[in-house]
């Protein structure tokens, strides 16, 4: 405590400024929802960069044209870096921060080898579209690929930021204005002036049209292969981390038993 004596605080670990114990139990939580939202967005960023690392391979192997050039694809990074923005901020169910987490690198590894191919195969339907069923030229193929990785890369953030269903357990309103506004930037934008400059070309109708399907089927894909990418989650929580280090570890509570909340004074003297 703050009025504790000198080599008593020197001794400590850490020092309440005041009789209340709801501050190292707000700590605790607060640190535990801070290491669910690094999780998402580990979790959003290996698969998707997986699965567009795998699209543009196979793409470039087939074509006879760049599917995408320089300046897109960094146009590309950058819009969805921006869409991430409000994941510190971003609301993190009650069971994720119940107990303790450690990382575990290989639910990450599933969960990436299942989410990024997924991604790449809903990217082949789109050239499948594109070449086979519009005869679309470089500019106008560029743009529409363009147009489909942007949608589903920045919605499917909706998805996989929760083991619970989406509408259910919906993201923070920093996280729905950065994804929003940085997708509508990357829809505009290739009918802008600048667009042209980006080597973008609009597409018809017909083409926009297909491209939404498709990203409204990937979502739904997404949705459904979920519980099993996620099957064993990237923190182990939990009974998990009880049994590797031999410890028991309870959640968060009251002295009257009650789950704590950071927002609560349940621990206040």
């Amino acid at each position: 405590m703050a009025g504790a004596s000198g080599v008593a605080q020197a001794a400590a670990d850490m020092i309440l400024l005041a009789p209340d114990l709801a501050v190292a139990a707000a700590g605790v939580a607060e640190g535990r929802r801070t290491s669910a939202n690094i999780l998402k967005y580990i979790r959003m960023g290996a698969s998707s960069n997986f699965g567009n690392m795998l699209s543009m391979a196979l793409a470039a192997a087939v074509l006879p044209f760049l599917p995408m050039l320089p300046m897109q694809i960094l146009l590309n990074n950058l819009l969805y870096d921006l869409s991430e923005l409000g994941i510190p901020f971003d609301r993190v169910r009650p069971e994720a921060i119940a107990h303790p987490q450690a990382w575990d690198r290989q639910a990450l590894l599933r969960f990436a080898a299942v989410m990024g191919p997924l991604s790449s195969v809903f990217d082949l339907l789109t050239f499948g579209v594109l070449l086979l069923g519009f005869g679309a030229g470089p500019e106008v193929f560029r743009t529409a690929w363009f147009l489909e990785s942007m949608a589903t890369q920045i919605l499917v953030i909706v998805v996989i930021r929760t083991a619970a269903r989406p509408w259910r357990d919906r993201p923070g309103p920093a996280l729905a204005i950065s994804s929003l506004a940085a997708l509508a930037v990357a829809l505009a934008l290739p009918f802008t002036p600048l667009g042209g400059w980006l080597g973008f070309a609009a597409p018809a109708p017909a083409i926009l049209i297909a491209v939404a399907g498709i990203t409204v089927l990937y979502l739904a894909a997404a949705e459904a292969v979920k519980p099993w990418a996620m099957k064993t989650r990237a923190m182990k929580t939990g009974a998990m981390a009880s049994r590797e280090t031999g410890e028991r570890h309870r959640p968060l509570a009251t002295p009257q038993g009650r789950p704590f909340r950071a927002d609560t004074e349940g621990w206040r003297r």
